[in-house]
């Protein structure tokens, strides 16, 4: 490939793919790393190098991330993909990820309600004790 034609995909340093993915330039090199953001491309003089595919796979993994998957369950999709060659199997891995994760948050959902009733009725106690503790001076009576 020829760097200077003007037809060339434009490729961005690890510098400007941390700035227009958030991550800082040492998860994107982590993620590298961990095989999940394989390929990446080197200059002559061994820097790092990202076009198009590269930021779509970042951006995709920060979704996935953001909703609860692990990095390992991540890198459970790529070898997926990778072995049976199939985006469609990797979809399907995908899907039964995130209903998985889909429950953990209906469960954990469960559970907060439930705090949170627990938190209003403690408060409620407290503020029938602070009311009633008025009352009491009120009448001339004293609490110690």
């Amino acid at each position: 490939m020829n760097w200077q034609t003007p037809h060339a995909e434009k490729l961005a340093s690890i510098g400007e793919i941390s700035e227009k993915t958030g991550l800082s330039p040492r998860t994107v090199r982590y993620w590298e790393e961990l095989g999940l953001l394989p390929g990446v491309r080197r200059r002559a003089g061994g820097r790092r190098v990202y076009g198009r595919d590269e930021l779509e796979r970042l951006r995709f993994i920060l979704r996935l991330k953001n909703m609860g998957l692990s990095l390992d369950e991540i890198r459970d999709l790529n070898a997926v993909h990778g072995i049976e060659g199939s985006t469609r199997a990797m979809l399907r891995r995908l899907d039964e990820l995130l209903e998985r994760h889909l429950d953990d948050v209906d469960a954990r959902l469960g559970e907060l309600m439930g705090l949170r009733d627990d938190i209003q009725k403690y408060r409620d106690h407290v503020k029938a004790r602070i009311d009633g503790g008025r009352a009491g001076r009120k009448a001339g009576r004293r609490r110690p």
